[in-house]
Formats: structure tokens, C-alpha cells, sequence
């Protein structure tokens, strides 16, 4: 039987292979699979001890311990079935495999049977998986949800990749090329020997470099590209294995494989799997059941009622019964009242301390006095258009013009016009106000929320917010942040079959929504509620004392803030200094730029507040996701790579010169030190020093001034020892550092989940942002949403940073996880996580050292 994939793209439908709970492949609680090293896929939780064939095909390898084994389609697709987690240490006991390789097999035929009891009790967890061996062969085009029952449910649909193929001669080629061989004897002691699991991370240590290795055992080689392959080897404990390389860096790619499987031999410690939120008495996820998953956008728990609150298309009449005068007429008093709703809304925002909330209706308001929408609206009324219509045209024709543009911060600016275009049918008697009518401890679920929707909310009434799209740097998540409502993002159009006035129990850190759970289930999640609320406060009543591990080092934690209620709120929450202040709301909240006396005003009410705390203040950064509507910037195609932060002094000089002067003139002096945003090299930061240095001296001013730089940009953290010797200080703002060193949009829904600021690649950033500071006797802070992320705390602290700036609310929570660590661990364990291949396996490995900061997982923190 040939095992190349057919001339037709003919799609593969594969069976659940076995009964149970379906499991996202990143939920498995395993690095090496939830990371995709063996492959896409997907998992199953078994609910029974039998494993049958998801499709027909060939029993292409078959593991001695009988805990995994490959099936190759009839199409080429090698199926890698693999039950538990770690049951290779099992040496096969509870395991009964009814097929031998090479046997022919059809959809159901049962080929494994196993002890479900023995491998929950002994393995590290009975979650199994179902993982494409041949991905570049083969992709995922569906993925079923909730329950799996064996030999019945479809699990996954497959669709062969163009012009691929796909065998297990292919996957293992000799390096026969021409040219010098190297070659390594290695012994394999790891129990079981070569299987998925050191197969997978040998493969991953490898790629990048220019070579190919081949694994020899007996009369067998295998590719190293191949999991496969190297699974039929058959290479069992105490095997020895030759490793054969070839290519221009083949020393490096050999040595890197004899590394990881040599380190796999050494005993390593697989990684814990991630803490469940709530746990139930017989260890049983609560959320096995009839389940959602979705991304945070604001972490914590919700018991309640879910209430759909999608409208559906408002029929609009498309003529005016009355006068284009008296249709006019109606447009501009709903827009005055729609003017009138967000001034208040603002306000309310400000009074708060909800910045960021006041940030985006102030963009709103911007739109809705746009001459672009409002004369296309007048226009059409004049030709005998009713009023509503005309305005939902006029946002229509926009936002068409918006989706054609491939720039994320533009679709972005999409979801603010609809927001808008809402806002004002409303003020036109347009739709039922459905906002109002919420049941107490609702479970707000809709396609995706726009900031008038939670603005209209009673949000006394809500437990929850879920959605179906949207991501978790949305506004409506920036809002649902600073209101405390859990919520999360991207669930899918399944979140809409829920019915409504479903009970439901929503772990928005954990991303799920568990529909129709049990009364033990809803019970276990309000006391979990309960007590992480315990947790909450009793962090807060020792919030005013200093943060130091438990040998002695002290780590200031500062507050991130942007106004005056936010210094109230940093200092109830025990802050030890504010370690970001934004100054883009002062800004905003001007329709012309603030003047140097205004600015200075401003900042001292804020220097005030803080009764003694010393304030980091960074100057304008406007540009990218942060619109100042009256600097009348020039239309940029990235604006993310445009004028930004400093740069915007290119173009607007006095801006900057009115703003450190103003910073320059707060008292006592020393309250505040400067921080200069997005300075990518060391030319920037003597420029605009020299300025400061100039305005100082005019004003009479001797004393010194620090001036720190963001490090924000990867060519900032690989000159941090150059601009060390001119900075007092540096802070690493995590969110733009993470979103440029992996070319991943921070605004892009799609990449949420991946923007992780603990890749491997952000954190050699930030050691060598923390080496060079070294080098002139220098200290480095993180203000970006890392310093608050439970998993990155010890990871920062064995980096090297002394300050971590959160937000206020987080505060107390940050200093009770530094309280719980060893700053010796924490740096000797640091240097084996920049060693890893990826962000999930740098979590999993964190909470496998510092299981202690487990329990504070539900904190309110963000990536």
C-alpha cells in the first residue's frame, strides 16, 4: 500500500478514537504536546479504557509498552495516538495492545485496551492525544467541541496541504549527501528510551540550523524531521543510538541533539501540569463538561445567568416621511445627545481613575464630529434618505473602506465606528433598549461587545463577560480590566447555541465557560470565588509593608497610573512608588496642547497625592493605538513603526521642549524622574538629555535630575550597556518589546494567545537589557503587563529587575508572590528557562519551580 497522499485534495474525516472529554491540544497538560512540538492535534480525557481506529489506514509503528502508536491514513497522514501523559514509565502495565505493526485497520476497530483506573492513578494525567505527525503534509480545517464518543463522534478533518507529500520513506532520509560526516555514539537511559517525548524535543533542538541529522539504531535510521520515524526505530532504554549530521552546521545540530537527549537522560523533571482554578472533591476538572474555551481578557470567576445581548440588524425605513429640514433636524439632535452621553460617560470614566475607558470614548467622540460621516449623512438625507439610514450608510461606506486595508489598527477603528453608528440610532429611537434589563449575577454573552454596550450595562448586575470574537487588547477588554468583571474573548460561534438563561459557570483566567454544570460544580466555583476574594483582601491589609523574598532582597513594586485617582489608588494599595506615569490622557482630555503651566499643575496634584512616593513620568507618547486628534499627524501605513514615543519631537518639537519643562518646574525636586519612550539608539537619549540639562539650568535648578529610558525595542536591549552610561535607570515596557521582537501586532486578536512576553526571545532581551545596566552600576524595572503575570514574577526576579510597576489593583498581589520566593532559586533557576524553545514550555517550567505562587494564579493580572 503506497502511503503518498492522493492526486485529489479529498478531505480525511477522522473518528474520536476514544470516549471522553474533549480537550484543546493547549490545555493538555503537557509542554511537548500543548506546545505542538509532535504536532497539531487535539486531546481526549477518557472516560474508558479502549482505544479504537479513528480511520482506516496502516499500524505503522507500535510502541513495545503499548501507550502509543502511529497509524498512517490511507491518504499519508501519520496519526500519532497517544495515551496519557507520561505513560511510558508505566513499562506497559495496564496495556493491552490487539494489533502488531504493519496490520491493516478500519475506522472502529478497537486497537489498544488499558486500565483507565491504573493510568489515572499512576500516570501524570489520563489525557490523551490525537496528534498530525506530517503537518506540513496535512492541516487541521475543523475541530469538534465538547463530548467525544468512541468509533462516532468526528474528532478533526483533515485537508492535505497542495503539492505535498507525505511518507515515512520520505521522512527518513540518509545523509548521504556529499561531504564530511559527524557522528556521536549516545546512550539512551531515559525509561522507555526514544519515545515521543525526547523524540520531540531532539527534533525542536535542531531545527533553525543548515543540516540534516539522521538517528541509526541497529539496521534502522530515521530523519530527525521525522517524530515518526524515530519512533519506529524501536530504540528502547539502554539503547545506543548513533546520530549522524551533515550540512554546514552540523556539529551544532548533533551537539544539540546529543544535548537534549542526554538531558532527557538525566533524569529531568517533567513539567507539572497547569493548576485548574476550581477543583472538585474526586479530582475531576468541573469543567470536563459541556465546555467553551476562549482567551482572558480579564481574569476571575463567575457563577450566573447567561443573557444574550446581540441585536439583530435594525430595520431602518430608507426614505423620511417628513422634510429633509426636519430629518436634518433629527440627525444633528441625536448627535448632540449622543455628544451629551459621552462627555458624561467621560467624565464618569475620569472620576474613576478608569483611564484607559476614558481614553476610548474620547476617540469616539472624536469620530462623531467627523465631517467625513456627518456630510455623507447630510448628503444622502437631502436626497430623501430618512435620517437613520443615512447615518448607517455613512458608517458603512467607512468601515467598508477600513476592512479593505490590512492594518490591524484600522480594523480596530472599525469596531469604534460601529460603536458610534450604535450610539446614535439609539439617540434616533432606533432598537429596543435591552441594556437596562439584565437578572442579577448576569452572564453577559455577545458576538463582541463595544464599549457603549458596557457603558449602558448595569454593572452591578454582571458577573461575567464573554464573547465570541474580539481579543484581549479590545477596548471592551481594556474596560472589563478596570471594572474587575471577568471576561473572556474569541470563545467562537458556538457561544451563541448556548441557550439563553443557561446557568453557567465562566474561569476567565483559565479562558472556559462550563454551560449547564452540575449544583456541586456552581457551589465548588462560589466558594473558589469566595476565597480568592479572602486572598484578595488579606493581601491588601499587608500592602503597606516593603516587598523582599525570603532571603533578604528587597523589590520595590510601583504602580502604573495615568491620573490623579489612580495616585489615590496607588497609594491604598500599598505601591511603593509609581513606576509609569502616562501623560497621553492629559493630553486627550485637551482640544489643544496643554501649555508648559497647565502640564506642571497637573503633574504636582499627582506628586501631591502620592504623599512622599517618588514618580516615574513618561513623556507624550502619542501615535500607534494612542490617537491625539489635534496633532494632525501625517497618515502612516504601520503606525506601530511610525512616530511614536519620542520620535514624535521629529515633527512637534515644542511639544516635547513645554512637557519636560513643565516635569522640570513640579517640586519637591527629585519627586519625579523623566522616562523617554521608544529611544532605539544611544544618539536619542544624549539629545534630548542635553535639552533637559539646558531647561534646567535656565530655570536655576543644581540638583541632579534622572532621566531613564523604556526599552521597548530590541535594538534598545541589545545597547542597553551603551545607553546605561547616559540613563539613570531603565524600564522594560514588556507589551511593545514583546510585539516587536515577534513581529505580532499587540492590538491583533488572532495573536493573542501567542504574544506571550515570556517567548524565550523577550527574555534573552531582558537579561541583556539587565547585563548591560549592570555594567554601569545601573537598576532595570519592567512596567509593562508581564511584572504583574503570577508565571513571570520569579522569572523577572531571576533576571536581574529590582521594580516591578503594575497596575494599583495588582499591588498588593505582586508583593505577596515576591514574599513567597527565594531570590537564590530564582536565579539559579533562571538561566535553564532561557533555555527553552518556547513561551508554554517557560510557563509550564515556572510553575513547576515556584508551585507556590499556584494559588495566586486568579490575581488580576494581563498579558
Amino acid at each position: 500500500m503506497t502511503n503518498q497522499p492522493l492526486p485529489y485534495a479529498s478531505p480525511v474525516v477522522l473518528l474520536a478514537p476514544l470516549t471522553g472529554r474533549i480537550v484543546p491540544l493547549a490545555d493538555v497538560p503537557d509542554p511537548v504536546f500543548s506546545s505542538g512540538m509532535l504536532g497539531d492535534g487535539i486531546g481526549i480525557d477518557p472516560a474508558e479504557g479502549r482505544l479504537v481506529a479513528p480511520c482506516g489506514g496502516t499500524i505503522s509503528q507500535l510502541a513495545g509498552t503499548g501507550h502509543a502508536l502511529t497509524l498512517t491514513t490511507h491518504q499519508g497522514a501519520q496519526l500519532l495516538l497517544h495515551i496519557g501523559i507520561d505513560t511510558v514509565e508505566l513499562g506497559g502495565a495496564g496495556f493491552r495492545a490487539l494489533v502488531s505493526e504493519g496490520a491493516q485497520v478500519e475506522a472502529g476497530d478497537l486497537l489498544v485496551e488499558f486500565d483507565l483506573a491504573t493510568v489515572a492513578r499512576k500516570a501524570r494525567s489520563p489525557v490523551s492525544v490525537i496528534a498530525i505527525a506530517n503537518g506540513e503534509a496535512f492541516h487541521i480545517a475543523q475541530r469538534a467541541e465538547g463530548m467525544a464518543a468512541a468509533g462516532r463522534t468526528p474528532l478533526l478533518v483533515l485537508r492535505p496541504a497542495a503539492g505535498t507529500a507525505s511518507s515515512p520513506a520520505a521522512a527518513s532520509v540518509a545523509c548521504s549527501a556529499p561531504g564530511a560526516q559527524v557522528r556521536r555514539i549516545v546512550k539512551l537511559t531515559t525509561p522507555g528510551g526514544l519515545h515521543a517525548r525526547p523524540a520531540a524535543r531532539a527534533r525542536a533542538a535542531a531545527r533553525g540550523l543548515d543540516a540534516q541529522v539522521e538517528v541509526r539504531f541497529g539496521d534502522k535510521r530515521a530523519s530527525l524531521d521525522s517524530v515518526v520515524a524515530l519512533l519506529g526505530l524501536g530504540a528502547g532504554e539502554q539503547a545506543v543510538v548513533e546520530l549522524a549530521g551533515i550540512g554546514p552546521q552540523a556539529t551544532l545540530a548533533v551537539e544539540a541533539v546529543e544535548h537534549e537527549l542526554t538531558r532527557a537522560a538525566e533524569g529531568e523533571t517533567a513539567p507539572a501540569a497547569p493548576s485548574v482554578t476550581v477543583s472538585r472533591a474526586d479530582g475531576v476538572s468541573p469543567l470536563a463538561a459541556n465546555t467553551l474555551t476562549g482567551v482572558c481578557a480579564a481574569p476571575g470567576i463567575g457563577v450566573g445567568t447567561l443573557v444574550h445581548l446581540d441585536e439583530g440588524e435594525i430595520d431602518l425605513p430608507e426614505f423620511s416621511t417628513t422634510t429633509p429640514v426636519d430629518e436634518l433636524h433629527r440627525l444633528d439632535q441625536a448627535l448632540a445627545a449622543a455628544d451629551a452621553a459621552l462627555g458624561a460617560t467621560i467624565r464618569n470614566a475620569l472620576q474613576r481613575g478608569a483611564d484607559a475607558e476614558a481614553g476610548i470614548f474620547a476617540v469616539h467622540r472624536v469620530l462623531l464630529d467627523d465631517p467625513t460621516l456627518i456630510d455623507a449623512a447630510r448628503d444622502l438625507i437631502a436626497l430623501g434618505k430618512s435620517g437613520g439610514y443615512a447615518w448607517r450608510t455613512a458608517i458603512h461606506t467607512q468601515i467598508a473602506i477600513l476592512a479593505g486595508l490590512d492594518d490591524q489598527l484600522l480594523a480596530a477603528r472599525a469596531t469604534d465606528l460601529r460603536d458610534v453608528e450604535k450610539r446614535v440610532l439609539r439617540a434616533l429611537g432606533h432598537g429596543p433598549d435591552v441594556h437596562s434589563i439584565l437578572p442579577d449575577d448576569a452572564v453577559v454573552a455577545a458576538g463582541e461587545f463595544t464599549p457603549s454596550d458596557l457603558a449602558a450595562l448595569d454593572r452591578k448586575r454582571i458577573v461575567a463577560l464573554v464573547m465570541a470574537r474580539g481579543g484581549a487588547t479590545s477596548h471592551a477588554a481594556i474596560i472589563a480590566r478596570q471594572l474587575g468583571i471577568p471576561a473572556i474573548v474569541a470563545v467562537g460561534d458556538a457561544l451563541h447555541a448556548i441557550p439563553a438563561n443557561t446557568q453557567v459557570v465562566v474561569d476567565a483566567t483559565s479562558g472556559r465557560i462550563d454551560h449547564a454544570p452540575g449544583t456541586r460544580i456552581i457551589e465548588q466555583a462560589r466558594l473558589e470565588r469566595q476565597r480568592l476574594l479572602s486572598v484578595r483582601e488579606a493581601s491588601r491589609k499587608l500592602s503597606g509593608e516593603p516587598a523582599a523574598t525570603r532571603d533578604g532582597h528587597q523589590i520595590e513594586v510601583a504602580a502604573n497610573i495615568a491620573t490623579l485617582d489612580d495616585a489615590r489608588s496607588a497609594v491604598d494599595n500599598g505601591a511603593d512608588a509609581v513606576g509609569l506615569l502616562r501623560t497621553e490622557l492629559l493630553f486627550m482630555q485637551h482640544q489643544l496642547a496643554p501649555g508648559i503651566t497647565a502640564q506642571c499643575e497637573s503633574y504636582q496634584a499627582i506628586v501631591d497625592a502620592l504623599q512622599g512616593r517618588r514618580a516615574i513620568i513618561r513623556t507624550l507618547d502619542a501615535g500607534a493605538d494612542k490617537a491625539v486628534d489635534y496633532l494632525a499627524l501625517p497618515p502612516e501605513q504601520n503606525p506601530a513603526l511610525g512616530l511614536r514615543g519620542i520620535r514624535l519631537a521629529q515633527v512637534r518639537p515644542e511639544l516635547l521642549d513645554d512637557q519636560l519643562q513643565g516635569l522640570l518646574r513640579v517640586r519637591p525636586f527629585g519627586a519625579v524622574r523623566i522616562m523617554l519612550p521608544m529611544v532605539t539608539e544611544l544618539a536619542e537619549l544624549v539629545r534630548i538629555r542635553r535639552r533637559i540639562d539646558e531647561f534646567a539650568q535656565a530655570m536655576g535648578r543644581t540638583d541632579a535630575i534622572e532621566v531613564g529610558v523604556m526599552i521597548e525595542v530590541p535594538s534598545a536591549a541589545l545597547l542597553a550597556d551603551q545607553l546605561a552610561r547616559h540613563a539613570d535607570f531603565l524600564s522594560i515596557g514588556t507589551n511593545d518589546l514583546t510585539q516587536y521582537t515577534l513581529a505580532m501586532d499587540r492590538c491583533h486578536a488572532g495573536l493573542a494567545a501567542q504574544s506571550d512576553g515570556l517567548h524565550p526571545a523577550v527574555l534573552r532581551l531582558i537579561d541583556a537589557t539587565v547585563r548591560g545596566a549592570r555594567m554601569h552600576g545601573k537598576w532595570v524595572g519592567v512596567c509593562g503587563a508581564l511584572a504583574s503575570d503570577p508565571d513571570a514574577v520569579p522569572v523577572l526576579i531571576g533576571l536581574g529587575v529590582t521594580e516591578l510597576s503594575v497596575e494599583p489593583v495588582c499591588v498588593p498581589d505582586v508583593k505577596v508572590r515576591v514574599r513567597d520566593l527565594d531570590y537564590t532559586q530564582c536565579r539559579q533557576r533562571v538561566q535553564e528557562l532561557l533555555c527553552l524553545e518556547s513561551a508554554p514550555l517557560v510557563r509550564a517550567a515556572s510553575r513547576e519551580a515556584w508551585p507556590q505562587l499556584a494559588r495566586t494564579n486568579q490575581a488580576p493580572w494581563s498579558r
